[in-house]
């Protein structure tokens, strides 16, 4: 026994080996349990839309990336062709040309469609740690091995990034649960740094995927609940103006984004609630200078003057065209029957159909049942008010990380309970 002494960690270091092995056999099994495709059908691109983004991404892994954003491909949207530039969200390709070259850097030979393949496999596990992450911040260490245990098998995440399906959702799923992880570390600390790594891996979710329009737009929701709900605080402020004039900067870096963030409907309420957080500082300042009757006079006569001023100017601009009418996708979110009666191209889509009522069960299983009463439990602790409101609407993985930071919680309750019901019958 004396000759082991010296392999007895203390609890601290026991404790950490043992979250950092749950949490590598989770991103294992992340990883593994997409692979399915790959042995049985060997390792090969499924669907249209996963090939040509491999056929973009072999042209920039073999010319470069001056030669991909010039080039003009003949042979997709035949007869016409396709500026590939400015027509595509490239960080998918990008990401997969950088991890070729990084490995034939290190002398690892692979070939480019191998990288393809198993990209998605392989960003599902750095899923798993975002999301261990995340729901660790929302409550604590427990809460977030459960939620990327499960994450890790969530059959609605699966879909998406099973081998060889190389498309944008492969790693847009791990962009915005980076980018909710780093608002929420900026939210908390109210730090400039953590706040622009949040408008870097907001601009990593811009040039992935075209469903960046709905983070841009939770937010600010998020940020519009707190100042309604009287939380609003020099953190938020910090923290918000700094993702937004560093995030829309670097999002228009994206040709196919351009100037959207300044122009598109879709991106006007982060603009509205970028103004409101100035207002309200401003606001701020003034009740510390003034006495309470005159605030109230001058608060009531700016209010008005300036809500009066920026509905004349927005109308003006939309009559005008100078800000672009929402898209198909929005609309279809708020009505789903607007694309089967007015763009049958985007009703087409299997994707953007309303979803059927099995569904829901099948992509989040246990969830849909817990879901509800977790919510519950979240509305009385008064962090969660403050930074998981935007969680409650999103998608999938936002889900689960609710889901599972409370689920010790509820445990707990419960097994208190038990021990002091049993402990009375003695």
């Amino acid at each position: 026994m004396t000759k082991l002494g010296f392999l007895r960690l203390s609890y601290e270091k026991q404790d950490t080996l043992l979250k950092l092995l749950i949490l590598s056999m989770a991103a294992v099994l992340s990883f593994s349990t997409r692979l399915f495709a790959v042995l049985r059908f060997e390792s090969v691109i499924h669907e249209f839309d996963p090939y040509f983004n491999y056929r973009t991404t072999r042209f920039l892994a073999e010319e470069g990336f001056y030669k991909f954003h010039n080039w003009f491909d003949d042979r997709a949207w035949y007869p016409l062709g396709r500026i590939i530039g400015g027509t595509i969200y490239p960080g998918l390709m990008i990401t997969s040309a950088a991890i070729y070259h990084v490995l034939h850097f290190f002398h690892i030979t692979i070939d480019i469609r191998n990288v393809c393949v198993f990209l998605a496999p392989l960003f599902s596990s750095f899923t798993t740690i975002v999301t261990y992450h995340l729901t660790k911040e929302l409550k604590d260490a427990g809460a977030g091995l459960l939620a990327a245990a499960m994450i890790a098998v969530v059959p609605g995440y699966i879909s998406r990034s099973v081998a060889g399906s190389y498309d944008n959702e492969g790693i847009a799923i791990f962009c915005m649960l980076l980018t909710y992880y780093m608002w929420i570390k900026a939210v908390k600390t109210g730090s400039i740094y953590w706040a622009a790594k949040c408008a870097l891996a907001y601009f990593y979710m811009v040039s992935s995927w075209g469903g960046y329009v709905f983070l841009i737009n939770l937010i600010p929701l998020h940020v519009l609940v707190l100042m309604l709900t009287g939380r609003f605080s020099h953190r938020i402020y910090v923290a918000y103006c700094t993702v937004y004039c560093l995030g829309t900067i670097l999002s228009m870096q994206i040709s196919f984004v351009g100037f959207q963030p300044v122009l598109s409907s879709e991106h006007m309420a982060a603009f509205g609630v970028f103004g409101l957080c100035q207002i309200h500082a401003f606001v701020d300042y003034l009740r510390s200078k003034l006495n309470p009757q005159q605030f109230e006079v001058l608060f009531r006569s700016v209010i008005s003057l300036v809500g009066f001023v920026l509905l004349t100017v927005g109308t003006l601009l939309m009559l005008t065209g100078k800000i672009s009418p929402w898209t198909g996708r929005f609309y279809s979110l708020l009505d789903p029957s607007y694309a089967k009666n007015n763009i049958p191209i985007i009703a087409s889509v299997s994707e953007h159909q309303p979803t059927t009522w099995s569904s829901y069960y099948f992509d989040l299983q246990l969830l849909v049942f817990m879901f509800p009463g977790l919510s519950a439990l979240c509305s009385k602790a008064p962090f969660f008010v403050r930074v998981t409101i935007c969680f409650k609407i999103s998608k999938i993985p936002s889900s689960l990380c609710l889901f599972f930071a409370y689920l010790p919680c509820a445990g707990q309750r419960m097994m208190a309970k038990h021990f002091f019901l049993k402990q009375s019958r003695c």
